[in-house]
């Protein structure tokens, strides 16, 4: 399992847009092209790009984790905002959404 965030998502309005400029400044070709979900692989780190993600205003950044349900309620324990519940995203990944209080959108997400 990677450590730290093994995830960012931007979400974006124009994803063909986006598309052509992450290929160009990552210098390689998405693993998943989707109209819902362009995703790509550089060393240990997953980059997507959510036409239908939350309006945030920059990315978001994902901890992978065993227990998301837990993981869920520590995070809220410890004064994190639910701005979304868990859900199911596709290919057995689950994520819920936390807010810090601030601006700040953080995501936990668990992989099949």
């Amino acid at each position: 399992m990677t450590q730290g965030i093994g995830l960012l998502v931007y979400p974006v309005k124009d994803v063909a847009r986006a598309k052509k400029l992450f290929t160009t400044l990552l210098g390689t070709e998405p693993y998943a092209d989707q109209p819902y979900y362009v995703g790509y692989r550089v060393g240990d780190q997953e980059i997507g790009l959510d036409p239908n993600g939350p309006a945030s205003g920059g990315p978001i950044g994902y901890r992978e984790v065993q227990d998301l349900e837990r993981s869920l309620e520590l995070a809220l324990d410890a004064g994190a905002e639910l701005l979304q519940d868990v859900k199911a995203v596709g290919g057995g990944r689950r994520i819920a959404l936390v807010s810090d209080g601030n601006v700040n959108t953080l995501g936990l997400m668990q992989s099949a």
